[in-house]
């Protein structure tokens, strides 16, 4: 295991599933590889967990990055359909983190919890010799609430419609445009570029669809991009998934920055961007719920009987690896080069 990045299905088929503890009863959904959440359900109420890294980039300002650094956190349970309601966090700070820059991170971290009606309840923060940026400890995200109210990962049937929100290369195109803007010449659209920011959250997009009419999937478009995503929906719901690439939207300063760096924005990682099927009856409800809101999004495709992921009717296949990584260390080189 040398890549990158999340592992891929071959080494969780062989290494983590066949060993995950005591087998209870009231575990309703237990890890698959591709899947944002679990569930465990106790005294007739659904919660929803996921588990993720407290990602922190200093170089995009300690406010930004604690905001994005949440946002992570709370992702993967959103898509349940269940609002946020609780959150576990483990911080393992570099020595160097000051006081200051610390409280900046957990400052902004409690405003957006807020926001959110979230409560810490429990955690550990320390500062630990060997820990480093980007990767300072990890967070485990609930969402309580009623078990009518959870979107299950593996919800898509035939006959249902396929919606995308802002479309591909969203985390990719913020990162890379803020964290490399002195080595960048983007033609005119940096600012654009770099407004992708505060779009790499899918948490009021989950939210708003759900709310809005009979979402049966979601999906957040992380690592794999949006073919990655759409290939996990397809494979845990057992369907075929047709899509219309024009009919997807693409966020100004996108394809400037992916152009830059050579990399495909349908593969890129997309944190922010939202896959969803949704009952056919019900699509435009949900398509103008997150209009209302502002949300950019669009009606791409359908699913249907079969398996895979097809554009324009071509199959597309899963992403082996995700092209953000190597950008990103070559952007690394490219800055220490020039300093």
């Amino acid at each position: 295991m040398s890549d990158l990045g999340k592992v891929d299905r071959a080494f969780f088929d062989e290494y983590i599933y066949p060993n995950l503890g005591a087998d209870r009863g009231d575990v309703s959904l237990a890890p698959q590889h591709g899947v944002d959440f679990g569930v465990i359900e106790a005294g007739g109420r659904a919660i929803a967990l996921a588990t993720d890294p407290v990602f922190v980039m200093p170089s995009l300002g300690f406010d930004r990055a604690a905001w994005f650094a949440f946002h992570i956190l709370m992702s993967d349970v959103a898509v349940s359909g269940i609002p946020p309601t609780h959150l576990s966090i483990d911080l393992n700070l570099p020595p160097e983190i000051t006081d200051e820059e610390f409280a900046t991170v957990w400052e902004t971290m409690d405003e957006q919890a807020r926001e959110l009606g979230v409560s810490v309840v429990t955690g550990h923060t320390g500062r630990y010799a060997g820990c480093n940026y980007p990767m300072v400890g990890g967070g485990t995200a609930l969402a309580v609430g009623d078990p009518d109210d959870l979107v299950r990962p593996d919800g898509a049937r035939p006959g249902q419609s396929v919606l995308v929100t802002k479309g591909p290369a969203i985390e990719a195109t913020g990162l890379l445009s803020i964290q490399f803007e002195g080595i960048l010449d983007l033609e005119g659209t940096m600012e654009a570029a770099k407004d992708r920011f505060y779009d790499m959250s899918p948490v009021e997009d989950a939210l708003v669809a759900s709310a809005a009419g009979p979402v049966t999937a979601m999906h957040d478009a992380t690592e794999g991009g949006i073919y990655g995503g759409l290939h996990e929906i397809a494979r845990a719901g057992g369907v075929r998934i047709d899509v219309e690439r024009d009919a997807i939207p693409v966020m100004e300063g996108v394809p400037e920055t992916c152009a830059a760096f050579d990399i495909d924005p349908w593969i890129s990682i997309s944190e922010g961007t939202l896959l969803l099927t949704v009952e056919e009856e019900g699509a435009e409800d949900v398509l103008d719920a997150l209009e209302g809101e502002g949300i950019p999004a669009a009606i791409v495709g359908e699913t249907s009987e079969g398996e895979g992921v097809h554009f324009d009717g071509e199959a597309v296949e899963r992403p082996e690896r995700d092209p953000f990584w190597t950008a990103f260390e070559e952007g690394m080189a490219r800055l220490e080069d020039e300093q």
